[in-house]
């Protein structure tokens, strides 16, 4: 009895194993590679078309665009190229580069150093703080680079504008030798003025950076507009409109535009000004253009000191942080040309 069970159980297993292959074998299917998948050879003569990396003195570089410009990319590199070294391996760059990439350089930020030019350079170049570039007020051709475009210089600090922080991460920073202000008993602010030099260096540099780098005007910002509530730089005296007229760089408010907001504003203006509502609406209007304020239904200093900033760029006659119908309009005007996307 035991004999014959010991058979029975040895022919079920035997059955249960064999029925397990042929589902196994029944179901597997091996892939079979695609005609039209590209092959190591097609991998090989792409990578010929391409333009090839340039070595000078052991350094290499690549100073041309393969990738699409409509989509802000782009493959040139400004500096040398920086790549691994990992010990036992080659890196090569068979396929560099890849199409998808673009600059971290995203932000043109401009500043006063509000000191002489001699303390100027000792601040940025032995101090905690820097800037890629400092234009000095001698009345020379010298632009004084102190950061390279590729590192992270430490000029922008706790910063926002629109959806980015931190600006240090993204910007390149101009410092401007300009002593900034003075103040009287009152509070009031008398700023100084830039040299017609310093506006010509200012300029070019911005022009060839933001052509390079192809920053937006949305992303050509004072330091002031990214932090107003610490910032009064480069103040109502640089020249944005200017920039905006001559060179084509940064932002500026179609003048019929504000015009047909400021009619629309100026009859009521003065009787809204104190209502709860219009309060946040004017704090939702400055945040959706770029400013970083928090929203409530007050008015309070730190929309003051936003107002202020939005002044001094675009309304520099008069920046007495008051929302008036005029800086309503210039806001709304700013707003419709250039929505946050």
């Amino acid at each position: 009895m035991r004999k014959t069970l010991y058979i029975i159980g040895l022919s079920t297993l035997i059955f249960s194993c064999a029925a397990k292959k042929k589902t196994v074998a029944a179901t597997y299917r091996p892939k079979i590679a695609s005609t039209t998948n590209k092959t190591a050879g097609d991998n090989d003569s792409e990578a010929a078309r391409r333009p090839q990396v340039k070595t000078e003195n052991g350094v290499e570089f690549y100073r041309e665009n393969i990738a699409n410009i409509a989509n802000n990319d782009n493959t040139t590199s400004y500096g040398s190229i920086v790549s691994a070294k990992p010990q036992g391996y080659k890196v090569v760059k068979t396929y560099f580069p890849s199409m998808g990439q673009n600059f971290r350089q995203r932000f043109l930020i401009l500043h006063y150093t509000a000191l002489d030019d001699s303390r100027s350079l000792t601040a940025l170049t032995q101090k905690s703080v820097s800037a890629h570039y400092l234009v000095n007020n001698l009345g020379d051709n010298e632009i004084y680079q102190l950061v390279d475009e590729n590192k992270r210089a430490y000029h922008a600090g706790i910063s926002t504008w629109r959806s980015d922080k931190n600006l240090n991460d993204n910007s390149i920073g101009i410092e401007i030798v300009n002593v900034g202000y003075t103040a009287d008993a009152t509070g009031k602010k008398t700023f100084l003025p830039y040299s017609d030099g310093q506006v010509k260096k200012v300029a070019a540099l911005a022009k060839d950076i933001v052509d390079r780098y192809q920053i937006p005007a949305t992303n050509v910002l004072a330091h002031s507009d990214i932090a107003p509530t610490r910032k009064q730089d480069p103040g109502p005296l640089f020249p944005w409109k200017k920039l905006y007229d001559e060179y084509q760089i940064g932002m500026w408010y179609d003048e019929a535009t504000k015009q047909n907001f400021y009619n629309l504003a100026v009859t009521d203006f003065a009787t809204k000004y104190n209502d709860p509502s219009f309060v946040f609406l004017v704090k939702t209007s400055l945040q959706k253009f770029g400013y970083g304020i928090d929203l409530s239904e007050k008015w309070d200093d730190s929309t003051k000191r936003t107002i202020e900033a939005l002044q001094y760029h675009f309304r520099p006659q008069n920046y007495d942080g008051i929302m008036d119908a005029e800086t309503w309009a210039i806001l709304q005007a700013l707003i419709q040309k250039y929505p946050a996307k």
